[in-house]
């Protein structure tokens, strides 16, 4: 194999991993915290990438709807979790159909607006990188620096504020969390806002590569629930995990196809069925996570 193909690859593997551990880590910071798995999140994808395609309609610049999606999803999570979410934490089983409901009106209601079409979206930033003898896509690059950058503020914010060891304690012990007289209303508030916020920039950022649909979350919404498996909740690092392993593993199985032995034997479906079939056999022998240590 060629060095630029190489290359190629990884590059390939670290772009898709950089939104899943968009979509992933705020999944799994709802699902370790409040003990509900969000059925809906895959529609808080949805709703950062049609934020984008509702600015461009009007008339400006797809950048800035990428800029304004993570906190008008986050207003529309904080509306959700404060009507529906916050009645139903004694019910988690009730809650989670709730949010599947929601999530069912979200996108529902997006089909209808968009008229079950799909639309393309330009990248705000086109063309290539060219380092020596490999041309790496522009908007790519941007999308792994956008994520190193969400997730070194996640990780001082989580571990060098008040309110994030706060997070942060509540996320490996609720119950002492509660104990020791931390407001867990206020912290279920601004999780479930926060984790709606990291899939809003997560569908912004990449609705220029997968072009807006109304069922484009449901693509991320089953990788996202294997990736907080196969990670563990309960810790920051483990969601990080979880999701730069699946996100390595779709292009890998993907890539094997190129290959001239396995191109008839791989079809694009079976690649997609290995993904699963190699995490569960992980999560076979680590039935908690690599590195959990939640409670769910």
């Amino acid at each position: 194999m060629e060095l630029d193909a190489i290359a190629k690859l990884v590059f390939d593997i670290l772009a898709f991993s950089s939104i899943m551990v968009l979509v992933v880590l705020g999944l799994a910071v709802i699902a370790s915290m409040m003990g509900i798995f969000n059925l809906g999140h895959g529609e808080f994808v949805l709703l950062g990438a049609y934020t984008v395609f509702v600015f461009r309609e009007l008339g400006l610049p797809e950048w800035t709807g990428m800029l304004a999606a993570p906190f008008l999803v986050a207003l529309v999570g904080l509306f959700v979790e404060a009507t529906v979410i916050r009645r139903l934490y004694v019910a988690p089983v009730i809650a989670m159909l709730a949010t599947f409901a929601v999530g069912l009106i979200i996108r529902e209601t997006v089909r209808g607006l968009i008229g079950g079409q799909f639309y393309s979206i330009d990248e705000p930033i086109q063309g290539f990188i060219q380092i020596g003898d490999v041309s790496l896509s522009a908007w790519r690059t941007v999308i792994i620096l956008v994520t190193l950058a969400v997730m070194t503020a996640c990780y001082l914010f989580l571990t060098r504020t008040t309110f994030g060891l706060q997070i942060r304690g509540a996320l490996e012990n609720p119950m002492l969390a509660r104990a020791s007289g931390v407001s867990t209303a206020r912290l279920y508030a601004f999780t479930f806002a926060f984790g709606a916020a990291l899939a809003g920039l997560a569908g912004a950022l990449m609705v220029p590569l997968f072009s807006l649909s109304a069922d484009l979350g449901l693509r991320f919404l089953v990788q996202a629930f294997l990736a907080v498996m196969l990670g563990g909740v309960g810790t920051f690092e483990g969601p990080v995990l979880g999701g730069a392993l699946i996100g390595a593993m779709v292009p890998g199985f993907q890539w094997l196809r190129e290959l001239p032995l396995l191109n008839a034997l791989i079809q694009p479906i079976v690649a997609e069925v290995l993904v699963f079939v190699a995490a569960l056999i992980i999560v076979k022998f680590r039935p908690q996570g690599l590195l959990s240590k939640g409670r769910i």
